[in-house]
């Protein structure tokens, strides 16, 4: 019976409804803005550090994840070995994995294809609005056209600023001190990501490794920091919450 009222539902979730569609594009806007300013940074990042035009095109459309981006391209300027450029891509990446469990049971129901598709779009801050508004995971009509309202035009703000700094990264001067610009735009993105004390340590932790070990090679320094403060906040978690079970 369950099984049967699941299937009858799933149409309804996986239909087109248009408030929910508006009401995802209008929670989403505000962040647009520094979206776009993160994708130019990268785009022009990506000329800067010896990438082709066809190359940098490639990477913003194929790869679509900016901190993995940025992680990967001193690398590939400073010609580190393909497995650590690989491997800082993964781990920086991993916290896809956790978003990927956190909407799969919202959506386990939709055809593979299109679940590859909405993790293709999915980022940081569209899957963390999505979860605010969907805590519970029953059907619910609307839920998928709120998330594409979140999805579709965030990407577009990425690729239309991304491949803008492409075409723009052979006209601007070094001097502009992008590395920095990037930053602001990354803390712009992440600071309302910033949600409790799991994730506000994680961060901060981070920040000490990276500084610390800054002098590694291969710009090691921030695969150590992105290990060290996701097994923070990870730990912080567990410890709340076997304290809030102790609690009652």
């Amino acid at each position: 019976m369950t099984e049967m009222s699941s299937t009858a539902t799933a149409p309804c979730v996986a239909a087109h409804h248009e408030p929910s569609w508006r009401e995802g594009v209008r929670t989403g806007l505000p962040s647009l803005f520094g979206i776009g300013a993160w994708g130019l940074v990268v785009g022009i990042a990506m000329v800067k550090s010896g990438l082709t035009m066809p190359q940098s095109l490639g990477m913003t459309l194929v790869v679509f994840a900016g901190s993995a981006q940025l992680a990967a391209l001193p690398l590939i300027a400073a010609n580190a070995p393909i497995w650590v450029i690989f491997l800082t891509a993964l781990v920086v990446n991993l916290r896809f994995v956790i978003f990927s469990a956190l909407l799969a049971p919202h959506f386990s129901h939709l055809p593979w294809r299109q679940r590859l598709a909405l993790g293709y779009v999915a980022g940081d801050m569209t899957v963390a609005l999505f979860l605010q508004k969907y805590p519970s995971e029953a059907p619910q009509v609307g839920k998928l056209s709120y998330l594409k309202g979140l999805l579709y035009p965030n990407w577009a703000s990425w690729q239309i600023g991304s491949i803008a700094g492409i075409f723009l990264g052979s006209a601007v001067p070094a001097e502009w001190a992008l590395g920095f610009a990037g930053t602001l735009a990354i803390i712009c993105v992440m600071i309302p990501l910033m949600a409790g004390r799991p994730a506000l340590a994680g961060v901060l932790v981070a920040g000490a490794v990276s500084v610390l070990a800054h002098q590694l090679p291969y710009k090691l320094g921030l695969l150590a920091a992105v290990l060290v403060g996701m097994l923070t906040a990870m730990v912080i978690e567990e410890t709340a919450e076997k304290w809030r079970s102790k609690r009652g």
